[in-house]
């Protein structure tokens, strides 16, 4: 017997990859419906390489009750909606969005990281999935900070377009394009151009009243989903930039920890752990890229060496697919989670 599953905002990037990731796991259901926006009402969208397409429903008029869980992909806006309409019908809601992370009633999971958090959901039957840049960060500190004690973290994210939403691939690719034959190359989704560009600013920046100014909300969500995913008292500042790759998060990592741990000995323990694969050679091409992630469900870790400059000093390279673990791949996780743990329905 498996699970009655709803995907909202079916037709975007994060979505599609949601049903795509359900078809690739034989995720165990009973009943799979594809909601979005009304203006997309009657779309055919595909599950998987199944062959199966489904047709999208109104989330306006889209009735969750008798449905297990909705994986939301559709934004704060949808979501302040029609996340709590499901949760209060019965359907339990996994939420991409940054609505309801920091809500204190409601667990913020990465599965690998913080599986025990989950018990909690039933106070609000809605489970928050982190920002997409901070689930490749934990997964990666987790082991190391289960080994030596993270104390303090300095971060810099290569954030691909993707991560903006489909108008910004469609503007990376038509600048690119732009650039080569000599038409103007006005940004729109972005603050200035995109293409053979790098941009330091990812969201709104936050006011000089609050705790972090001059930090922008990217920034601001990395330390603050970093505490309540893994541990309040550790330490983070993040410089998130937007680069020119269309798919595909890339972080430079410093972490301080409390006790020593030598290059090696972190190595034998991210070889190990959950959700990670280490490559790391030194030698020309002995690292993961973000084009060599795309479609993977591992987060990466490269360049693993002492950082001199602090006591207990590490240093590393992360890579994943945002669009997976930093989204769709974490919810679906999230949903597997709650069926083992909670809802016990599938054989």
């Amino acid at each position: 017997m498996g699970y009655r599953v709803v995907v909202v905002g079916a037709t975007g990037n994060v979505g599609r990859e949601m049903l795509n990731i359900l078809a690739e796991r034989e995720f165990p259901l009973d009943d799979i419906a594809a909601v979005a926006s009304p203006a997309s009402t009657g779309t055919r969208v595909d599950f998987g390489e199944t062959g199966r397409e489904l047709r999208c429903h109104n989330l306006e008029h889209f009735d969750f009750a008798g449905w297990d869980m909705a994986l939301f992909a559709c934004g704060s806006g949808p979501a302040r909606v029609h996340a709590p309409r499901a949760a209060a019908a019965g359907c339990t809601v996994i939420d991409n969005s940054s609505l309801f992370r920091m809500e204190p009633d409601v667990p913020l999971i990465v599965p690998e990281v913080n599986p025990e958090a989950i018990d909690g959901y039933a106070r609000r039957n809605i489970i928050a999935n982190p920002n997409c840049s901070t689930a490749q960060l934990v997964v990666a500190l987790k082991p190391l900070h289960d080994a030596a004690g993270v104390r303090r973290v300095v971060v810099a994210t290569y954030q691909s377009v993707s991560g903006a939403g489909k108008e910004a691939m469609d503007e990376l690719f038509s600048q690119t394009r732009a650039v080569f034959v000599g038409d103007p190359r006005e940004p729109r989704r972005f603050t200035k151009q995109i293409a053979f560009n790098v941009i330091p600013h990812i969201d709104s920046f936050m006011g000089d009243d609050s705790d972090y100014p001059g930090y922008t909300r990217e920034e601001w969500k990395m330390a603050a989903e970093t505490a309540k995913i893994l541990d309040p008292n550790i330490l983070l500042t993040a410089t998130c930039v937007r680069v020119p790759v269309f798919v595909g998060h890339s972080e430079a990592v410093t972490v301080e920890l409390e006790r020593p741990l030598s290059a090696a000995r972190a190595r034998a323990i991210l070889r190990e752990a959950p959700g990670l694969m280490l490559v790391d050679r030194q030698e020309d091409g002995g690292y993961v890229t973000p084009v060599e992630c795309v479609g993977d469900y591992a987060t990466y870790v490269s360049r693993v060496r002492a950082d001199p400059t602090v006591p207990h000093g590490l240093a590393f390279w992360c890579v994943s697919d945002n669009l997976r673990k930093g989204a769709a791949l974490n919810a679906v996780q999230i949903a597997e989670l709650l069926g083992r743990r909670h809802l016990r329905k599938a054989a």
